[in-house]
């Protein structure tokens, strides 16, 4: 097999840049995209492969840049892992709560229907592809305080289920991922509070948060060989959290403390 051409969103940090590490370490060339211009030139610094575009994926002009520098630099797209996304939480009748609304749907969701149509033809040219969106478990129930991030997140899951029905035809593969608790600068105030990190932490059965690298890790399985027959699933990557109720905590492991 040749050399994989990947474009990875939000790559600077987090997820996004688990995956761009994760893909450079196998050989993988990759376009990386961010507003964040520092972590960027980090990433193109340290991994061979690795160019950076600076954007933000809500608008047009980035997601096409996307495609035709992959295709500029390498010749080719063979993958796309639409990752870039923002959280936000507050009251529905809150003052500014339209405007911060309209802000992660602008992101979280128009960005990858951007992403989606912009990397279409270079994924057509290649014979087909995969195309992997980060959702959350959040887009699958329902959380206190975020019903923005909330709906932003189950949007792109339908998204996903109806692009794979659209593209199957042409051996465009999408599927999503739905992380679970997973520490990032994003979740590390949250990890780091006393009362609200262990509490969700006692509500995940396997007891931890997830490393970056395990959401990459499932990513760079969907966009193999090895995921050739599986398309328009959502694949919770969580440690158990969606497998529960949510009507009793999970009970600790039998014999002593949780490992």
């Amino acid at each position: 097999m040749s050399v994989q051409v990947v474009a990875v969103t939000g790559a600077a940090s987090g997820i996004g840049r688990a995956t761009v590490e994760l893909f450079a370490g196998r050989g993988a060339k990759v376009v990386a995209v961010d507003v964040a211009k520092r972590g960027l030139d980090d990433l193109a610094a340290g991994h061979d492969g690795v160019v950076p575009l600076v954007g933000d994926v809500s608008a047009e002009e980035t997601n096409a840049e996307l495609a035709a520098l992959a295709v500029r630099e390498f010749g080719r797209l063979d993958a796309v892992v639409l990752n870039a996304g923002i959280g936000g939480a507050g009251p529905l009748e809150s003052p500014g709560a339209i405007e911060r609304f309209e802000r992660i749907l602008a992101v979280n969701v128009r960005g990858v229907v951007l992403g989606i149509r912009a990397v279409l033809p270079a994924l057509r040219a290649s014979g087909g592809g995969s195309i992997v969106v980060t959702s959350s478990v959040s887009g699958l129930h329902g959380d206190p305080g975020t019903w923005a991030y909330n709906v932003s997140k189950a949007a792109v899951i339908n998204l996903v289920r109806a692009a794979a029905i659209d593209y199957a035809v042409e051996n465009i593969r999408v599927n999503a991922i739905a992380p679970g608790g997973t520490a990032t600068p994003l979740t590390a105030g949250v990890i780091a509070h006393p009362a609200l990190g262990p509490a969700v932490t006692e509500r995940i059965p396997q007891r931890r948060w997830a490393e970056p690298r395990e959401q990459a890790e499932v990513i760079w399985f969907l966009t193999s060989p090895a995921a050739s027959y599986i398309t328009g699933v959502t694949v919770p990557v969580d440690g158990g959290l969606t497998a529960n109720s949510g009507l009793l905590l999970p009970p600790a492991v039998p014999g002593g403390e949780p490992r």
